[in-house]
């Protein structure tokens, strides 16, 4: 069984500098894309689901799903529950077999996201799981602008609610379709150098490929990837269905995805430095 927690594949992240990709789930064509592209790569990874996932398929399915994949891979795989809303879909999840949990309370003061924060990471330990938090909320492309997050409060965050990865907001945006201006490293290391906890950075597919690797090097051990592998499949399904427009298979049609979404999401782990870590 090759299930794992977060804190099991991020602390070798850290001492060896290199990010784990997060890799955003929407269906079962994606999941068994990455997990083929970890292999091949020779590569942790963590699968995740987001709020448009699990609206889409129930918090139990999505578990058994994960689980089935992690426990038959030959590499490590983290069962990551993100953006989790409230500290009871925090329990259901891990209830359901999520080995890591992410409770978002970048909207809150910084008191009211510690406490809450803190609460959900109990419990996650005490179930053997780990828990991700966020301080500093991380804006949309084209949507809510982000607040940048003040080292001071990052430390005192990470310190106060124990958690096993942080994710900061230093000017990564979720949901950019294209490189972006690139992160404050300046507010970055800022943050890296008061504290020991795992950082991670949302929205990766805006972060310019020569400051993912750099990244690695200033305790960012997790970044989050999605928009570029739904762009990887968008344009293979397309494809697909312009090959041959008489095709209604609807298993041939989304079969056809997962190669080229496997190669794409070799290219991100790649670039995170994380091939051959395993």
């Amino acid at each position: 069984m090759t299930v794992a927690t977060l804190a099991q594949v991020l602390q070798p992240a850290l001492k060896d500098g290199y990010a784990v990709p997060g890799l955003v789930c929407l269906g079962w064509e994606d999941m068994r894309a990455y997990v083929a592209a970890a292999e091949a790569e020779r590569a942790p990874v963590i699968l995740q689901a987001g709020p448009g996932c699990r609206a889409h398929t129930p918090l139990p399915l999505l578990g058994r799903m994960l689980r089935h994949l992690a426990e038959a891979a030959s590499v490590p795989v983290v069962v990551h529950l993100d953006h989790g809303a409230s500290f009871e879909e925090c329990r259901q999840a891990l209830d359901a077999g999520f080995t890591s949990v992410m409770f978002d309370g970048s909207r809150l003061r910084l008191a009211a996201n510690i406490e809450a924060t803190a609460a959900v990471a109990e419990l996650a330990h005490a179930a053997g799981a780990s828990c991700e938090g966020e301080i500093g909320f991380v804006g949309y492309a084209g949507g809510e602008g982000s607040a940048g997050t003040d080292p001071e409060e990052a430390a005192r965050f990470a310190r106060e609610t124990g958690i096993d990865a942080m994710a900061v907001s230093v000017g990564n945006v979720h949901l950019q379709e294209t490189p972006g201006n690139g992160i404050d490293l300046e507010r970055l290391g800022a943050i890296a150098a008061r504290t020991e906890t795992a950082l991670v950075l949302h929205g990766g597919s805006g972060i310019p490929p020569e400051q993912r690797g750099m990244v690695a090097t200033m305790r960012v051990a997790k970044m989050n990837i999605g928009t570029e592998l739904r762009m990887a499949f968008g344009v293979a399904l397309r494809q697909a269905l312009l090959a041959d427009r008489a095709n209604f298979d609807r298993l041939a049609l989304l079969r056809a995805t997962e190669g080229p979404v496997t190669l794409a999401t070799r290219a991100v782990i790649s670039g995170l430095g994380a091939s051959g870590r395993v």
